[in-house]
């Protein structure tokens, strides 16, 4: 084992992550302790997938950048009705 750290934010904890050295070793502990019962809890043993996670951050980037978008149209809408709401009072 190369290194382990575990989860202590919300969404991370009761999750230990584990760097082996060898890519022999990683592979036997998924092979043997994925579904491996400990304390009453199964284990859930997976590969590191860098690509995958890559994908969640830009889709979850891309849907605050629309989220801001969506806030801005709306913004600009408002100001545009109250805009020519007060044009017809005038009148």
């Amino acid at each position: 084992v190369y290194q382990i750290r575990l989860g202590n934010a919300r969404d991370t904890r009761g999750t230990a992550f584990v760097v082996y050295e060898d890519i022999y070793d990683a592979k036997s502990a998924v092979d043997h302790l994925s579904g491996f019962n400990v304390g009453g809890r199964y284990l859930v043993v997976l590969y590191y997938q860098p690509a995958k996670f890559q994908r969640r951050i830009d889709a979850e980037e891309k849907k605050k950048e629309l989220e801001e978008l969506r806030r801005q149209v709306k913004a600009k809408k408002a100001a545009i009705a109250a805009s020519e709401g007060g044009d017809s009072n005038e009148g």
